[in-house]
């Protein structure tokens, strides 16, 4: 069984009423400070094109994601909060935090970026804590990026909802569709993603669909694509990730954060 001992006292997350419309943004943030000069390495590294042509952006952030996955090393960090400067000067992240890497080279190309905040059943996680069910949290707050590469087409109603899967015109892609359409690539024989072995999830999106939305399904016999069946509940989109653990805060307490963090920090999630 999961546990909730170590999650914010009182706190409940529900989807926001107000109605109001992520736009997205270029803007540097907090967590996404890619005018440090570390991420403006980055930029030069990978070769960002000044061209707004989406073929060449999703090129250069396919490009990005690959250098994350092999100079940014997997571990399971517990502060969401971590400026991305301070992630590539340690070379070390979590997924979520590998994510926000890749939005931050997003962010510096002119590609506006968004996150949709998912709240993801804990047990997602017990493949990788095998012995230690207990200590995971019953709730984990996720963003998951989504990316703006063009203006929607005049014909193209403009909708904040995510684009759906095998619409590749929509003006939202999110992070898995920057590797194809979610239903090839659920098709293409990827393997789905279980969340055990040395794959983790940051990796897994550029091989495999990865659907919080239950709108896709990999082939008969394989690892599942579809990952709806693991959401609580859907809290929106929000303009960053910064706005989203500020209105609904992180996974863990600070108090836990602050005794977690050295340990897990430190612990590979790719071992």
């Amino acid at each position: 069984m999961t546990s909730s001992l170590l999650t914010p006292r009182g706190r409940v997350r529900t989807p926001a009423a107000d109605g109001a419309v992520a736009a997205g943004s270029t803007a540097a943030t907090r967590i996404l400070d890619w005018r440090h000069p570390d991420v403006c390495a980055l930029l030069r590294m990978i070769d960002v094109p000044e061209d707004p042509d989406p073929a060449y952006r999703i090129a250069a952030l396919r490009r990005a994601h690959r250098w994350i996955a092999a100079a940014v090393r997997p571990v399971y960090s517990v502060r969401d909060e971590l400026p991305v400067s301070e992630v590539l000067r340690r070379r070390r992240g979590s997924c979520s935090q590998r994510l926000a890497v890749l939005e931050s080279v997003a962010r510096a190309s002119g590609v506006p970026t968004r996150v949709r905040g998912l709240l993801v059943d804990g047990r997602f996680w017990y493949p990788r804590f095998p012995r230690f069910h207990r200590l995971v949290p019953d709730q984990v707050v996720l963003a998951w990026p989504e990316f703006r590469l063009d203006e929607p087409s005049s014909d193209e109603p403009s909708s904040d909802g995510p684009s759906p899967a095998g619409r590749r015109g929509a003006p939202w892609l999110t992070v898995s569709e920057l590797f194809g359409d979610l239903g090839e690539l659920g098709e293409a024989g990827g393997g789905g993603f279980t969340n055990a072995g040395a794959e983790t999830l940051f990796e897994a999106l550029s091989r495999t669909a990865v659907d919080w939305d239950g709108a896709t399904a990999c082939p008969a016999g394989g690892a599942a694509c579809d990952l709806s069946g693991y959401v609580l509940a859907d809290l929106g989109h929000f303009d960053s990730r910064d706005e989203l653990f500020t209105r609904h805060g992180q996974t863990l307490c600070g108090t836990a954060r602050l005794f977690a963090e050295p340990v897990m920090s430190r612990r590979s999630a790719g071992a």
